[in-house]
């Protein structure tokens, strides 16, 4: 009995201690669990994705969790044909582009752009650390790969307009466009000094003058967006999803190579150098340009891409850029003769003078091996590879992009809009460059009537959108034809702007004797080069394609003819001048082609200048504005001006003319003659 008791209260006991014992291993497991979630809480925050951080924090912080196979792939960019989800995970690459031409299908949308970009982008974020990568493209004259898209005048255009507001607006319609397509890099402006004119990308250079390209800069704070007030020099600024990140280009001294050879070797010394081709870098850097990219061509001997002194040592040291430096299309490829001969040198060479980026675009594989290859074995130290990558890193978080990775449709609007018509128009009337007006330089041919009986319209380019537009337009060389984007050709902006009761005739390559035949109250001829990019465009002859100088003869010598020059530089025109009764340089104007009639027919008066001296004889070349040399056909800064047909009327009003019979019946001629609607 006395057992069996005892045995009942030490059950008793066990059950009271097993009971404290379970409210104490609940207390502690509740303790964990709490403890674990805050520790939980704390490992989840991470400084590089926090927006609040400053930039330079979070570079700091990503770089430290990166390996250095995720280092080398944002050093990578790969053409989008060779791009794919599986690619932009597995190899973390950092950014992708499109070469000349290079689209997700033929004449295709905003949102098929969209759609393909974000496809790659989504690849990226798949990776560990969830990098986005930045897809770039030539956006040189407008977003000029894509259908549809306003296509403004090239760089040399808009250097005869000395209007660098009109450059920043351009700029900022620009981006626009190209955010439209989900696109937030535009390798622009080319800010090349062109000096001699037989160069193929001389179009793309804004003038022989470093003023004018330096004062053509602004169209940086148009892509970008103005920098803030506090900003530091040289560190990169992208103003929101509206803007995009620019690139100043082609670093340094590619518009002064021999005879204008492309890619060749521009000979000059430093002191030259520094004062003609380098200024509009320090404004660049100044306005906050985001990369820079290298040029094919060597300076003295030495090829750009592998050239430290002025990459390290002058760009990114002296000049205080803070930004990422990006190769040329296979441009470290190009340092070795042949190319590609000697790919891991060319790595090495490249990594090692201070490019940060590499334009592969296609052998990215190889790349990636040199690269590890050369870090493993200590050739090339760790801290250029960081240095490399936290500038990359930086224009990312700088634009927004680890926030924003993805494009929408939201702006797919703005793609070709009306309003980025109406500036691409008013863009080429100010480029336009009146040479001549009266073969004696009396009697004015301009501006023209608009209700005649019979016009003229002749040349191979006057009903041409591709010729007009000229190369990097839809496809890198160009195209030829009306088909392949949306604009209005001269011809068409002829016809819409003359009186109804005008009849207009065009004939691409008429014969004198039909000329002569038919009573045409004046003839417009248009002629020039065909379209060209890069080396195809070198030229050692610069004269205009057939039969351009022919038609100029046959036209010319029969009835009054007003000629338009549709070239990306001056080309051989002497002999011919004398046959004209009225000269214009338009350069190439792009899409819209009733820039030219606004001022033919008096809308506009005439103002552009000059921005390239004009030649006699290739034999001169190269010639610029203060060479001993200098005898042009027509000087740097040249060009006659007009009124408009409404400041004519105007003056002639205010200055009370009409209270002198005499003067009054010339006011009344020209009126009558231009058969103004309003009277």
């Amino acid at each position: 009995m006395y057992i069996a008791k005892r045995i009942r209260k030490e059950l008793r006991g066990g059950i009271t201690m097993a009971r404290v014992s379970f409210s104490v291993v609940a207390m502690l497991l509740l303790w964990w669990w709490v403890t674990m979630a805050k520790v939980k809480v704390k490992a989840e925050y991470i400084k590089y994705k926090d927006p609040n951080q400053p930039a330079a924090a979070r570079v700091g912080d990503l770089l430290s969790r990166m390996t250095l196979e995720e280092k080398i792939g944002q050093m990578v960019q790969i053409d989008r044909s060779v791009a794919n989800v599986d690619t932009m995970k597995t190899y973390f690459i950092g950014s992708v582009l499109s070469g000349g031409g290079s689209a997700p299908l033929p004449e295709a949308s905003a949102e098929d752009w969209v759609n393909m970009i974000n496809g790659f982008q989504k690849g990226a974020l798949a990776s560990r650390l969830g990098i986005p990568m930045i897809y770039g493209i030539d956006a040189v004259h407008g977003h000029n790969n894509v259908f549809n898209a306003t296509i403004f005048p090239h760089n040399v255009g808009l250097g005869a307009t000395r209007d660098p507001d009109l450059a920043k607006r351009i700029g900022a319609a620009t981006a626009l466009e190209v955010r439209a397509t989900g696109i937030p890099y535009a390798f622009a402006p080319c800010i090349a000094v062109c000096r001699d004119p037989r160069w193929g990308r001389c179009y793309e250079s804004y003038s022989e003058d470093h003023k004018i390209v330096q004062a053509m800069t602004e169209i940086i704070p148009g892509l970008q967006g103005d920098i803030p007030a506090n900003s530091r020099k040289g560190v990169p600024y992208v103003g929101g999803n509206k803007k995009v990140a620019a690139c100043a280009k082609h670093f340094v001294g590619d518009g002064g190579t021999i005879k204008g050879i492309n890619e060749n070797n521009t000979v000059i010394d430093r002191h030259d150098l520094l004062s003609i081709h380098m200024p509009a870098y320090s404004d660049s850097i100044i306005k906050g340009v985001s990369t820079v990219m290298i040029s094919y061509s060597s300076w003295n001997g030495g090829k750009m891409h592998a050239n430290h002194d002025l990459v390290t040592g002058f760009l990114k040291d002296t000049l205080k850029f803070k930004g990422f430096v990006i190769s040329d299309w296979e441009g470290i490829d190009r340092i070795t003769s042949p190319p590609h001969s000697n790919y891991t040198y060319s790595v090495q060479a490249s990594i090692l003078a201070g490019i940060d980026m590499v334009m592969v675009p296609v052998n990215y594989k190889e790349f990636i091996n040199d690269l590890t290859y050369l870090i493993k074995n200590n050739v090339i130290p760790m801290d250029r590879i960081d240095d490399a990558v936290g500038r990359i890193l930086l224009v990312k978080f700088t634009m927004g992009l680890f926030e924003n990775p993805l494009g929408d449709l939201s702006l797919v609007n703005e793609l070709g809009s009306q309003a980025h018509r109406d500036l691409a128009r008013e863009a080429v009337r100010k480029s336009l460059v009146l040479l001549k007006n009266g073969k004696n330089g009396t009697n004015p041919v301009l501006p023209l009537p608009k209700k005649v009986p019979k016009i003229l319209v002749a040349g191979s380019h006057a009903d041409n959108l591709g010729y007009q537009c000229g190369g990097w337009t839809i496809a890198w060389q160009g195209f030829s034809g009306n088909n392949y984007t949306r604009g209005t050709t001269i011809l068409g902006a002829i016809k819409s702007t003359v009186d109804s009761s005008t009849e207009v005739i065009y004939l691409e390559n008429p014969d004198g004797e039909f000329v002569k035949s038919n009573n045409f109250e004046y003839a417009i001829v248009v002629v020039g080069e065909h379209p060209y990019a890069e080396t195809y465009g070198d030229s050692m002859n610069l004269t205009m394609a057939d039969p351009g100088p022919s038609v100029i003869t046959s036209v010319c010598e029969a009835v009054k003819c007003i000629v338009i020059i549709i070239s990306g530089r001056p080309v051989v025109i002497e002999p011919y001048v004398s046959s004209i009764d009225a000269l214009v340089a338009a350069w190439l104007p792009g899409t819209e082609g009733q820039g030219i009639t606004d001022v033919l027919y008096g809308e506009y008066g005439f103002s552009g200048k000059l921005s390239r001296t004009w030649f006699r004889s290739v034999d001169q070349l190269p010639m610029n504005v203060g060479d001993p040399h200098y005898d042009p056909l027509f000087s740097f800064g040249f060009g006659l001006e007009t009124e408009s047909v409404k400041e004519l009327v105007a003056r002639s009003t205010s200055a009370g003319v009409f209270g002198r019979p005499c003067t009054l019946l010339i006011v009344v001629a020209l009126i009558l003659s231009l058969r103004l609607e309003f009277l």
